[in-house]
Protein backbone atom coordinates (compact mmCIF):
# COMPACT_ATOMS: atom_id res chain seq x y z
CA UNK A 1 0.00 0.00 0.00
CA UNK A 2 1.24 3.62 -1.24
CA UNK A 3 -0.64 5.76 0.49
CA UNK A 4 -3.08 5.91 4.20
CA UNK A 5 -5.98 6.83 3.77
CA UNK A 6 -7.44 10.71 4.84
CA UNK A 7 -9.93 10.97 7.45
CA UNK A 8 -10.05 15.22 7.17
CA UNK A 9 -10.97 15.63 3.69
CA UNK A 10 -6.93 16.46 2.65
CA UNK A 11 -5.23 14.47 0.08
CA UNK A 12 -4.28 10.65 1.28
CA UNK A 13 -0.71 10.57 2.66
CA UNK A 14 1.89 9.18 0.06
CA UNK A 15 4.13 6.81 1.88
CA UNK A 16 6.33 5.74 -1.03
CA UNK A 17 8.47 9.20 -0.01
CA UNK A 18 8.70 10.04 -3.73
CA UNK A 19 10.12 13.08 -5.22
CA UNK A 20 9.05 12.48 -8.65
CA UNK A 21 8.84 15.84 -10.93
CA UNK A 22 10.58 17.80 -8.01
CA UNK A 23 13.20 20.45 -8.54
CA UNK A 24 15.72 20.81 -6.11
CA UNK A 25 17.97 23.29 -5.05
CA UNK A 26 21.19 21.81 -2.87
CA UNK A 27 23.87 24.15 -1.13
CA UNK A 28 27.02 23.03 -0.68
CA UNK A 29 26.19 20.26 -2.77
CA UNK A 30 29.76 19.29 -4.36
CA UNK A 31 30.42 17.20 -1.29
CA UNK A 32 30.27 15.61 1.51
CA UNK A 33 26.40 15.47 3.00
CA UNK A 34 24.94 18.06 0.69
CA UNK A 35 26.07 15.35 -2.56
CA UNK A 36 24.27 12.32 -0.87
CA UNK A 37 21.56 14.60 -0.42
CA UNK A 38 21.59 15.69 -3.88
CA UNK A 39 22.38 11.73 -5.25
CA UNK A 40 19.08 10.43 -2.84
CA UNK A 41 16.73 13.13 -4.41
CA UNK A 42 18.08 12.30 -8.28
CA UNK A 43 17.25 8.35 -6.57
CA UNK A 44 13.98 9.25 -6.30
CA UNK A 45 13.12 11.33 -9.08
CA UNK A 46 13.97 15.04 -8.39
CA UNK A 47 16.14 17.38 -10.67
CA UNK A 48 18.43 18.88 -8.67
CA UNK A 49 20.21 22.15 -8.81
CA UNK A 50 23.92 21.96 -7.21
CA UNK A 51 25.06 25.15 -5.52
CA UNK A 52 28.31 25.50 -4.29
CA UNK A 53 31.15 28.04 -3.46
CA UNK A 54 33.86 25.83 -5.71
CA UNK A 55 31.97 26.14 -9.40
CA UNK A 56 33.71 23.75 -11.32
CA UNK A 57 33.24 21.49 -8.42
CA UNK A 58 29.34 21.59 -8.74
CA UNK A 59 29.52 21.14 -12.14
CA UNK A 60 30.75 17.90 -11.94
CA UNK A 61 28.69 16.74 -9.64
CA UNK A 62 25.81 17.76 -11.64
CA UNK A 63 27.30 16.27 -14.58
CA UNK A 64 27.34 12.96 -12.66
CA UNK A 65 24.32 12.88 -11.06
CA UNK A 66 22.43 13.58 -14.61
CA UNK A 67 18.70 13.50 -15.39
CA UNK A 68 18.64 17.48 -16.02
CA UNK A 69 20.91 18.23 -12.73
CA UNK A 70 23.17 21.67 -13.32
CA UNK A 71 25.60 23.25 -11.08
CA UNK A 72 26.27 26.60 -9.78
CA UNK A 73 28.97 28.82 -7.96
CA UNK A 74 27.91 30.56 -5.60
CA UNK A 75 29.00 31.98 -2.28
CA UNK A 76 26.12 31.87 0.41
CA UNK A 77 27.39 34.67 2.24
CA UNK A 78 27.26 37.11 -0.45
CA UNK A 79 23.57 38.36 -0.93
CA UNK A 80 24.18 39.12 -4.76
CA UNK A 81 25.64 36.06 -5.70
CA UNK A 82 22.93 34.11 -3.91
CA UNK A 83 20.10 36.06 -5.47
CA UNK A 84 22.04 35.72 -9.35
CA UNK A 85 22.33 31.81 -8.72
CA UNK A 86 18.99 30.90 -7.39
CA UNK A 87 17.78 32.74 -10.26
CA UNK A 88 20.07 30.64 -12.63
CA UNK A 89 19.02 27.27 -11.40
CA UNK A 90 15.26 28.54 -11.09
CA UNK A 91 15.73 29.16 -14.67
CA UNK A 92 17.12 25.50 -15.46
CA UNK A 93 14.86 23.29 -13.33
CA UNK A 94 11.43 25.66 -14.29
CA UNK A 95 10.97 26.78 -11.10
CA UNK A 96 11.86 24.96 -7.25
CA UNK A 97 10.01 23.22 -4.84
CA UNK A 98 12.91 21.86 -2.37
CA UNK A 99 15.77 23.50 -0.91
CA UNK A 100 18.45 22.32 1.42
CA UNK A 101 20.62 24.41 3.24
CA UNK A 102 23.77 22.43 3.16
CA UNK A 103 26.78 24.71 3.15
CA UNK A 104 28.61 25.37 5.86
CA UNK A 105 32.23 25.90 7.42
CA UNK A 106 33.70 24.35 10.92
CA UNK A 107 36.61 26.72 12.26
CA UNK A 108 36.97 24.97 15.41
CA UNK A 109 39.51 26.61 18.43
CA UNK A 110 39.53 27.24 22.00
CA UNK A 111 37.32 30.07 22.61
CA UNK A 112 39.80 32.76 24.11
CA UNK A 113 42.15 32.14 21.27
CA UNK A 114 38.93 32.06 18.62
CA UNK A 115 39.49 35.08 16.17
CA UNK A 116 37.30 37.60 14.86
CA UNK A 117 37.98 36.86 11.27
CA UNK A 118 36.58 32.66 12.31
CA UNK A 119 34.10 33.74 14.39
CA UNK A 120 32.42 36.05 11.60
CA UNK A 121 33.23 33.81 8.48
CA UNK A 122 31.64 30.68 10.62
CA UNK A 123 28.19 33.27 10.96
CA UNK A 124 28.51 34.29 7.88
CA UNK A 125 28.94 30.92 5.77
CA UNK A 126 26.50 29.20 8.44
CA UNK A 127 24.08 31.66 9.96
CA UNK A 128 23.87 34.72 6.95
CA UNK A 129 24.21 32.26 4.19
CA UNK A 130 21.02 29.81 5.58
CA UNK A 131 19.19 33.17 6.01
CA UNK A 132 19.86 34.27 2.55
CA UNK A 133 19.29 31.57 0.52
CA UNK A 134 15.76 30.91 2.68
CA UNK A 135 15.02 34.23 1.76
CA UNK A 136 15.41 34.32 -2.20
CA UNK A 137 14.08 30.58 -2.17
CA UNK A 138 11.26 31.64 -0.08
CA UNK A 139 10.46 34.46 -2.05
CA UNK A 140 9.50 32.43 -5.10
CA UNK A 141 8.20 29.34 -3.07
CA UNK A 142 5.41 31.96 -1.11
CA UNK A 143 4.48 33.56 -5.14
CA UNK A 144 3.74 29.48 -5.69
CA UNK A 145 2.21 28.68 -2.91
CA UNK A 146 3.95 25.53 -1.79
CA UNK A 147 7.75 24.50 -1.06
CA UNK A 148 10.10 22.10 1.16
CA UNK A 149 13.24 23.89 2.90
CA UNK A 150 15.40 21.46 4.58
CA UNK A 151 18.18 23.49 6.94
CA UNK A 152 21.56 21.53 7.61
CA UNK A 153 21.99 22.27 11.51
CA UNK A 154 24.15 20.15 14.30
CA UNK A 155 23.91 18.32 17.74
CA UNK A 156 26.33 21.33 18.58
CA UNK A 157 22.91 23.67 18.01
CA UNK A 158 21.08 21.90 20.51
CA UNK A 159 24.19 20.97 23.27
CA UNK A 160 27.82 22.15 23.61
CA UNK A 161 30.57 20.45 22.42
CA UNK A 162 34.73 21.74 23.04
CA UNK A 163 36.13 24.11 20.82
CA UNK A 164 32.86 24.93 19.11
CA UNK A 165 31.71 28.02 20.40
CA UNK A 166 31.17 30.10 17.04
CA UNK A 167 30.09 26.14 14.86
CA UNK A 168 27.93 26.22 17.99
CA UNK A 169 26.15 29.99 18.05
CA UNK A 170 25.68 29.58 14.17
CA UNK A 171 23.82 26.76 14.26
CA UNK A 172 21.67 27.87 17.23
CA UNK A 173 21.47 30.72 14.95
CA UNK A 174 20.03 28.42 12.31
CA UNK A 175 17.56 26.85 14.70
CA UNK A 176 16.22 29.74 15.69
CA UNK A 177 15.75 31.04 12.26
CA UNK A 178 13.92 27.60 10.94
CA UNK A 179 11.70 28.41 13.73
CA UNK A 180 10.61 31.95 12.45
CA UNK A 181 10.23 31.04 8.62
CA UNK A 182 8.41 28.36 10.17
CA UNK A 183 5.84 30.50 12.08
CA UNK A 184 6.01 33.00 9.35
CA UNK A 185 5.55 30.52 6.10
CA UNK A 186 3.89 27.38 7.39
CA UNK A 187 0.39 28.72 6.74
CA UNK A 188 1.55 29.71 2.94
CA UNK A 189 2.37 26.45 1.99
CA UNK A 190 5.92 26.31 2.97
CA UNK A 191 7.43 24.31 5.52
CA UNK A 192 10.68 24.54 7.11
CA UNK A 193 12.48 22.04 9.30
CA UNK A 194 16.10 21.70 10.51
CA UNK A 195 18.03 18.34 10.46
CA UNK A 196 20.54 17.82 13.38
CA UNK A 197 23.67 15.14 12.57
CA UNK A 198 25.80 13.99 14.82
CA UNK A 199 29.60 13.65 13.21
CA UNK A 200 29.19 12.01 9.76
CA UNK A 201 31.89 10.00 8.36
CA UNK A 202 32.57 12.27 5.07
CA UNK A 203 35.89 12.74 4.25
CA UNK A 204 36.18 15.81 6.35
CA UNK A 205 34.75 14.09 8.98
CA UNK A 206 37.19 11.43 8.83
CA UNK A 207 39.59 13.62 8.70
CA UNK A 208 38.36 15.95 11.90
CA UNK A 209 37.72 13.36 13.95
CA UNK A 210 40.11 10.13 13.43
CA UNK A 211 41.67 10.71 16.69
CA UNK A 212 41.47 10.09 20.75
CA UNK A 213 38.74 12.86 21.16
CA UNK A 214 36.89 11.66 18.24
CA UNK A 215 37.44 7.93 19.63
CA UNK A 216 35.85 9.31 22.88
CA UNK A 217 33.25 11.61 20.97
CA UNK A 218 31.89 8.26 19.42
CA UNK A 219 31.82 6.35 22.86
CA UNK A 220 29.52 8.68 24.26
CA UNK A 221 27.05 8.06 21.16
CA UNK A 222 24.36 5.45 22.90
CA UNK A 223 24.44 3.50 19.08
CA UNK A 224 28.25 3.61 19.52
CA UNK A 225 29.37 4.51 15.93
CA UNK A 226 29.08 7.52 13.84
CA UNK A 227 26.33 8.39 11.02
CA UNK A 228 27.44 7.98 7.24
CA UNK A 229 26.16 10.53 4.77
CA UNK A 230 23.02 8.53 3.33
CA UNK A 231 21.36 8.55 6.79
CA UNK A 232 21.60 11.71 6.99
CA UNK A 233 20.18 11.75 2.92
CA UNK A 234 17.06 9.20 3.77
CA UNK A 235 16.27 12.18 6.63
CA UNK A 236 16.07 15.12 4.29
CA UNK A 237 14.59 13.00 2.06
CA UNK A 238 11.27 12.74 4.07
CA UNK A 239 11.52 15.81 5.25
CA UNK A 240 11.29 17.23 1.54
CA UNK A 241 8.43 14.99 0.60
CA UNK A 242 4.57 15.17 0.91
CA UNK A 243 4.78 12.63 3.38
CA UNK A 244 6.11 15.07 5.80
CA UNK A 245 3.57 18.02 4.70
CA UNK A 246 2.31 18.42 8.27
CA UNK A 247 5.91 18.28 9.48
CA UNK A 248 6.72 22.26 10.21
CA UNK A 249 9.56 24.01 12.57
CA UNK A 250 10.95 20.87 13.89
CA UNK A 251 15.32 19.85 14.67
CA UNK A 252 15.16 16.05 13.58
CA UNK A 253 18.33 14.87 15.21
CA UNK A 254 19.93 12.31 13.39
CA UNK A 255 23.00 11.79 16.13
CA UNK A 256 22.23 7.93 17.51
CA UNK A 257 20.92 9.83 21.01
CA UNK A 258 23.35 11.47 21.62
CA UNK A 259 21.43 14.83 22.65
CA UNK A 260 19.59 12.53 25.08
CA UNK A 261 22.39 12.14 27.41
Amino acid sequence: MSASTAVDGTAPVDLTFTLEGRRAIVTGGASGIGAAIAAAFVARGARVAVLDLDGRAASRAASELGDGSVGVACDVSDPDAVERAVATAVEHLGGVDVLVNSAGVAILDDAESLSPRAWSTTLAVNLTGTFLVCQAVGRRMLAAGRGRIVNLCSQAGTIALDRHAAYSASKAGVLGLTRGLALEWGGRGVTVNALSPTVVLTDLGRAAWDNEAGRRHRDEIPVGRFAVPDEIAAAAVFLASDAAAMVNGTDLHVDGGYTIR
